[in-house]
């Protein structure tokens, strides 16, 4: 029987020391401010930030008139969002998409790649090593081929090398089209209102720019 990816993934990022090394790679940017921009503009009140993680956006969306949930499946995340400046102004949920209750939230955030979570040839990386404030780490990753859903398997291995410990996972990641969203959304009910390529509102176009930012909202809305 194959391992469920979704509890392959939570099991990832469910180690401390993985956990720290995410937060410290990915710190606030133009996608916060982005995010915070859409929360302001769509009047929003119940904000749901979906695969929240540390939390670094979602304590940063509370407000006096706001009501903020937090929610991700790995706990060790949870540990470090509760623990930020502000965490106590957010209710932090541990699970996935399914501890969203019918019609009570505004806006729905799920940002940086959370959407790729939801779930034979291998291009191998070279070993990098690097310092940080977690000490010298030696990491490699491994991401295989996309199957015929666009699912890689992503592997990596991060050795403390100071410490002489060793830390190994992977996680399922899927590649979507635009059109292969659009129908997902559809089958929730949502319909897909724009789609930008990077965070100031440039029209989305794969040949020119990957990423992938949509904005949807409930159909007939």
């Amino acid at each position: 029987m194959h391992p469920d990816p979704a509890e392959t993934n939570r099991r990832a990022y469910d180690d401390a020391r993985v956990v720290a090394l995410y937060d410290l790679d990915n710190p606030p940017g133009e996608d916060h401010a982005y995010f915070r921009r859409a929360a302001e503009g769509s009047g929003a009140r119940r904000i749901v930030d979906l695969g929240c993680g540390t939390g670094s956006l979602t304590v940063t969306l509370t407000g006096d008139d706001r009501a903020v949930v937090g929610i991700d499946p790995a706990e060790a995340m949870l540990r470090v969002a509760r623990a930020r400046p502000g965490g106590d102004r957010v209710e932090w949920r541990r699970g996935t998409a399914e501890l969203i209750e019918p019609a009570s939230a505004d806006l729905v955030i799920m940002s940086g790649n959370v959407a790729m979570h939801l779930i034979d040839q291998d291009w191998q990386q070279e070993p990098t090593e690097r310092t940080t404030a977690a000490g010298r780490l030696v990491e490699s990753e491994a991401t295989s081929t996309p199957d015929a859903d666009g699912v890689v398997v992503h592997r990596w291995r991060t050795e403390y090398s100071d410490e002489g410990v060793v830390r190994e996972g992977e996680e399922h990641l899927q590649f979507r089209s635009v059109e292969q969203v659009t129908q997902d959304l559809a089958a929730a009910g949502l319909a897909v209102d724009r789609v930008w390529s990077g965070w100031h509102g440039r029209p989305f176009d794969a040949a020119e720019h990957p990423l992938m930012i949509i904005e949807a909202c409930p159909q007939g809305a």
